[in-house]
């Protein structure tokens, strides 16, 4: 293991699963549906064809970094080439023939795209070097193609398995330019393009044979720490707001760690102890899809085993589950933590501090419609008219209602001590049903303006 896997070891299982992710989906099989149309996150095709295909040719992701000097950078770009795996049937005359399926009795061989995990390391970037100009380096994946012959259980050629794979080369660029201010914020990009040569009459799978996918950039800093793109402190908002990336999206995994991935993450994300392997769908509940598995046929479980080496673990880790393990997947207990901070104290009412947030004491300590929150120094309650300035992208669609006008109808307390205003959009044509059936929009307390002539609490 080098000192840069060390480092990076923490970001692995994530970047793991967000490599695989929709590799191949419940019920594991070749001829499901769902896994006829494949290869979803981050493709990056030839540029000649990629527009044609509504895919794009490049990624960039641009993070801000507070550093001293002297500092430097080491970076990993990860992906995954397409290798095409079709299944030959002997024709009894010494040649071969291709199918979509060969059944030899204990197996079910599969026609089925396969995929060579790649990544290359960009090391050693002095942070003065960055600034002065871009490293560029040019990346190859070669081509190939093997033939595995197969034996059925009487020891007869029954057929082959004909592995191909076209080569694909990449271009892969690193700079830095200062951030304006007082603080030493650096902003570095790292940019990936795939440079393959393809026809642009090309069909998509023909594209995708020379493509790169799931693309995704690893970064580690020395003499410095990453600052969140989600949620930058005020000192760094400035420097943040010029950064755009492309196709990916940066998170923290620790200060000197960054992944950015084409699926949007939160900060500092982590795979559940209680998984015991990948399902190639993390936003899926894994209980649910154990079980589901464990419903298969017999035949169908020997088609999934067929279809790809990774489903067939799929199979087999659910066939073997214990009766503890999946009690674990069922659910589990995560350490508590209170309004109050550390010594349980609440945030309203100065309730008991010992007593956890379920129990009928301590939610009888909130009244949203008669609790308040202070924005600045006016007190603001239900009743108050406020504009909506919506920051924190919980959700796409607040944007929509950037800078409407609404009106508070309640004030909550979540159980991690966070404060969330309930309001109705003025003026909104359902406002009164909103009202009535207590259907509000949510927002935190600092993703609002209080208007002048608000009602006071």
């Amino acid at each position: 293991m080098t000192d840069l896997d060390a480092r990076l070891m923490p970001a692995k299982t994530v970047a793991d699963a967000l490599l695989y992710e929709g590799y191949i989906l419940y019920p594991y099989r070749a001829s499901a549906p769902k896994n006829r149309l494949r290869w979803q996150f981050g493709i990056l095709m030839p540029r000649a064809c990629a527009a044609q295909a509504g895919e794009g040719h490049a990624v960039r992701t641009e993070i801000v970094a507070e550093v001293g000097l002297p500092a430097s950078i080491d970076i990993r770009v990860r992906g995954l080439q397409i290798q095409q795996r079709q299944i030959e049937e002997a024709d009894g005359t010494g040649g071969f023939r291709p199918v979509e399926a060969l059944d030899t009795g204990d197996q079910i061989w599969t026609t089925f795209d396969e995929a060579v995990e790649h990544q290359h390391d960009v090391t050693d970037l002095d942070v003065d070097d960055l600034v002065r100009g871009e490293r560029a380096v040019e990346v190859s994946w070669d081509g190939g193609r093997t033939v595995d012959v197969i034996i059925d259980p009487s020891g007869s050629i029954a057929g082959r398995v004909v592995r191909t794979r076209e080569p694909v080369s990449a271009l892969i660029r690193v700079g830095g330019a200062w951030c304006v201010g007082p603080d030493p914020l650096l902003r570095v990009w790292v940019a990936v393009d795939n440079t393959s040569g393809a026809p642009a009459e090309a069909t998509r799978d023909e594209a995708l044979a020379r493509s790169l996918v799931a693309v995704h950039t690893l970064a580690a800093i020395t003499g410095g720490t990453f600052t969140s793109t989600l949620d930058p402190p005020a000192y760094a908002a400035a420097a943040v707001a010029t950064c755009a990336s492309v196709g990916t999206f940066p998170v923290i995994i620790d200060d000197d760690v960054v992944l950015s991935s084409p699926i949007i993450v939160y900060d500092r994300p982590c795979i559940a102890p209680e998984s015991d392997g990948d399902m190639f769908d993390a936003t899926e509940i894994d209980e649910i899809l154990a079980l589901r598995v464990l419903t298969l046929t017999d035949e169908e479980k020997r088609e999934a085993r067929g279809t790809d080496p990774r489903s067939a673990a799929i199979v087999d880790r659910c066939d073997a589950l214990s009766e503890d393990t999946l009690g674990r997947l069922h659910g589990t207990f995560r350490s508590i933590r209170f309004p109050g901070g550390a010594d349980g104290a609440l945030a309203a009412g100065g309730g008991a501090p010992e007593l956890p947030w379920w129990e009928p004491v301590v939610d009888a300590a909130f009244d949203p419609w008669t609790d308040t929150v202070w924005l600045g120094d006016r007190e603001v309650g239900k009743g108050a008219r406020v504009r909506l300035r919506p920051s924190r992208r919980a959700d796409a669609q607040d944007l929509f209602l950037a800078g409407l006008p609404a009106t508070v109808e309640g004030v909550f307390h979540d159980v991690d001590g966070e404060v969330h205003l309930a309001v109705v959009v003025t003026g909104d044509a359902g406002e009164d049903l909103s009202v009535s059936h207590g259907r509000f929009l949510y927002f935190h307390f600092d993703e609002v303006e209080l208007l002048d002539g608000a009602a006071e609490p």
